[in-house]
């Protein structure tokens, strides 16, 4: 194995290369239903390996990825690390699905266990992405997974799975020059909690190369590939063709000084991001390689009057807005088609609506005080939908552990949920009631209403109460006015919540 090539501990004894070959343009080749030779395509992995880059990052809608690495597993003794995602639908899943998912990618992987299975969720208004993760979990204790992370998780939603005693390990997020998202909350909160950041996007698509220095801007219609597509998006996010273009001239004359290329600065400067623990950089194997090109990564550090060139650059871009995965929940949809068609066919509502003979809806988040006590967890009629104190419990679970804010952020979660199941949005909240047992979490519960309410501004009260049950810290209560008068439409299938 090539000693040069840097290494990091993803988790105690568990040694990964800085540099993660990514798999997702595999998709991208089997375009149109073309089908790649799985074993012509395994070897190519092989001048990797053995040049140190190890470690492979895939999912299960790349295409072939997994039964390929399956292929090299079968064929090849070196020691690689496997990473692939499971994607799943969105809506509802039983523990069957999830168990039969994780088998799936055992299968085509040729493996008895999964060297770091990365979830992604679609909609955390719908809490049924914390149940698929809890059946992780009891994967891994069984130990069919070595190794849980997370992908394109924003901050306030890491903090909520960490607190609910999920075992993660990492969270797979974009994170370039183009895009620093991750450079402030989710870096710091990955400190707190030891969790590594694996990114990608580090070289956008191949646009930060020598390629496109001083050329005109292409029309979406002008490229090739879907990671050309997706990039192109995120420069006009960050201000533009022509703001681009500084920042290029900027990695020029850095690339200049220490004899390198362009795209290993905007690698380099990256894998120097505090809990940044490997980038990934796509190959398409069998098509081109850039192991030499990577090998030079290791070979160079970037000063401090580098940083300074480079940073100065940066703050001539604009940030681009929200946290991390945002560009897979809302809009505008940073994706190669700019919105999510080519991922998922619609969302569905996280809650059965129930329309009543009383000219009302409700809707039930499957808690067992609802049965109980006998009442919904909200009821709209006409254009008014009315919302029960609502605590951080899912079925019989309570979510956020002893964090008042993850806590919080999780009931607006539900909150959210409920009003979406019964034709509305979380924008039509007009007045909140915030109930803490402790009047010493005031303030982070305060900021926390700030961060989801900010925009939307609803009358609101926070009072200290003696809430029912110990493990709660918050209770919330809602009302919100929809704008429209349509009937909610009803899901197809409840879960509990």
């Amino acid at each position: 194995m090539n000693e040069t090539v840097e290494r990091c501990e993803l988790a105690p004894g568990f040694s990964i290369s800085r540099v993660l070959t990514g798999l997702w343009q595999i998709a991208d080749l089997e375009r149109d239903g073309r089908k790649l030779d799985l074993k012509a395509t395994a070897e190519a992995m092989t001048p990797y390996v053995q040049a140190g880059f190890t470690t492979f990052d895939m999912a299960d809608h790349y295409g072939s990825a997994e039964e390929i690495v399956g292929m090299f597993r079968q064929t090849h003794e070196q020691p690689v690390q496997l990473f692939t995602k499971w994607v799943p639908k969105p809506g509802a899943t039983t523990r069957e699905e999830v168990r039969a998912a994780v088998q799936r990618a055992l299968d085509r992987m040729r493996s008895e266990s999964l060297d770091l299975l990365q979830f992604h969720a679609w909609n955390y208004a719908d809490p049924s992405y914390l149940d698929c993760l809890y059946w992780l979990q009891e994967l891994k204790e069984e130990g069919v997974i070595r190794y849980l992370g997370l992908t394109n998780v924003d901050t306030l939603h890491l903090n909520i799975i960490l607190r609910s005693g999920i075992e993660i390990v990492s969270n797979q997020v974009c994170f370039s020059l183009l895009d620093q998202r991750a450079n402030f909350g989710m870096t710091e909160l990955c400190q707190q909690h030891g969790i590594k950041l694996l990114v990608f996007g580090t070289v956008a698509g191949g646009f930060l190369t020598e390629r496109w220095l001083d050329k005109s801007a292409p029309s979406l219609d002008d490229l090739t590939t879907w990671s050309q597509m997706k990039y192109r998006r995120f420069i006009d996010a960050a201000g533009g063709w022509q703001r681009f273009q500084s920042l290029l001239h900027a990695l020029q004359q850095v690339a200049g000084r220490h004899g390198v290329s362009m795209a290993n600065v905007a690698c380099r400067y990256m894998l120097e991001q505090p809990a940044v623990a490997g980038i990934i950089v796509g190959a398409r194997l069998g098509t081109s390689e850039h192991v030499a090109d990577n090998l030079r990564l290791f070979q160079f550090t970037l000063d401090e009057t580098s940083r300074a060139a480079i940073e100065a650059a940066l703050a001539g871009l604009q940030a681009i807005q929200g946290d991390c995965g945002d560009e897979y929940r809302q809009p505008p949809f940073l994706t190669a088609s700019g919105d999510l068609s080519h991922h998922i066919e619609s969302l569905p509502p996280p809650y059965v609506a129930r329309p009543g003979t009383d000219g009302r809806s409700r809707v039930l988040s499957g808690t067992e005080w609802e049965e109980i006590a006998g009442f919904s967890r909200a009821v709209r009629r006409g254009n008014r939908i009315w919302l029960s104190g609502t605590t951080a419990t899912h079925g019989a679970r309570p979510i956020g552990g002893n964090d008042a804010a993850a806590q919080f952020h999780f009931i607006v979660d539900k909150i959210e949920g409920a009003i979406l199941s019964l034709g509305g949005r979380l924008q039509d909240v007009v007045r909140t009631r915030v109930f803490i047992r402790n009047v010493a979490d005031w303030e982070a519960v305060a900021r926390a209403h700030g961060q989801r309410f900010h925009d939307i501004l609803p009358a609101n009260t926070l009072v200290q109460a003696l809430l029912i049950g110990e493990e709660y810290l918050v209770e919330v209560e809602a009302e919100a006015v929809v704008e429209s008068f349509d009937t909610p439409r009803q899901t197809a299938s409840p879960h509990s919540g």
